[in-house]
């Protein structure tokens, strides 16, 4: 009990054994960083730019991401520290041209989620589920885009739009979500999931109508797929996360049936289709 202490209401314990002060080791990345990218340093280090190293941010985060989907928490460990590391160079490349610093972006982060939780830090009441701490992000952020648009006009500048915040460069399903929920935030939205499903059906159909092979019916196509989006944000399914799970299992199906056929001394390159399904409910059967 010594590293527990008693809520405000006297209903749960914080464990302050989790509580770490990382302020010597993280210190000390800074430091490393900063002294690669000195003139006496690293010469890779020291011709970095945003840019340059732009796409070993996204690496390393999902390198992260598939040590958490194989539960590889000694792995993960490591990684993380490789996004840590993309963190703080970005910070220092920034530092150097004199944008902003470490110090910045913590302080930063730090303000928004205290701002973004007033269930936890403010007078807010308390959320009782994790979809209510969702609405309350979005009523936060909406608060903060109205702050924004209010200093955009009183210095006569078109304010910022309400999709500006999400990054094309997101995987498309996560992209399709983000906006879609954003908008849902200010009203845009069906009344139930039924709703959405009629609009997959209409889009379907929308589908049906074009040429096979135009590119109509490609973009008829994304339709379907960002209504299905919808369905699950009205479900409270990540529609990426889901479609990422549905592709290892059937990564890890496909590879039960590569193994069947390897102990059987079969190609699966030589099996029928309807071999293949059979196989194929063979090894789900079994898993």
């Amino acid at each position: 009990m010594a590293n527990e202490t008693i809520a405000a209401d006297g209903s749960e314990a914080r464990n302050e054994a989790t509580l770490c002060d990382a302020r010597t080791s993280f210190q000390s990345l800074v430091n490393t960083i900063w002294r690669l990218r000195q003139p006496d340093g690293c010469p890779w280090d020291r011709k970095q730019t945003h840019a340059s190293i732009a796409k070993n941010m996204i690496e390393e985060a999902y390198e992260a991401v598939d040590c958490i989907e194989a539960d590889d928490v000694p792995h993960l460990r490591e990684e993380l520290g490789d996004v840590l590391m993309q963190v703080v160079l970005h910070a220092q490349i920034a530092a150097d041209a004199g944008e902003f610093t470490m110090e910045d972006v913590a302080r930063d982060i730090d303000a928004k989620l205290i701002r973004r939780h007033p269930h936890v830090f403010g007078e807010h009441a308390e959320a009782q589920s994790a979809d209510e701490v969702l609405d309350i992000w979005d009523a936060v952020k909406l608060k903060e885009k109205e702050a924004r648009d209010a200093d955009a006009a009183a210095a006569s500048e078109r304010p910022a739009g309400l999709l500006d915040g999400v990054p094309r460069s997101l995987p498309a399903l996560m992209q399709a979500q983000k906006v879609s929920r954003k908008a849902a935030a200010v009203g845009f939205d069906w009344e139930t999931t039924e709703d959405v499903w009629a609009k997959v059906a209409e889009e379907r159909a929308e589908f049906d109508r074009e040429e096979p092979g135009g590119e109509a019916r490609e973009m008829e196509f994304g339709d379907i797929l960002f209504a299905l989006v919808n369905v699950a944000r009205k479900e409270g399914i990540d529609a990426e996360s889901a479609l990422r799970a549905s592709t290892a299992k059937f990564r890890t199906r496909w590879e039960a049936m590569e193994d069947v056929a390897y102990e059987r001394g079969v190609a699966l390159e030589s099996l029928s289709v309807a071999e293949l399904n059979e196989l194929w409910d063979e090894v789900k059967r079994s898993s």
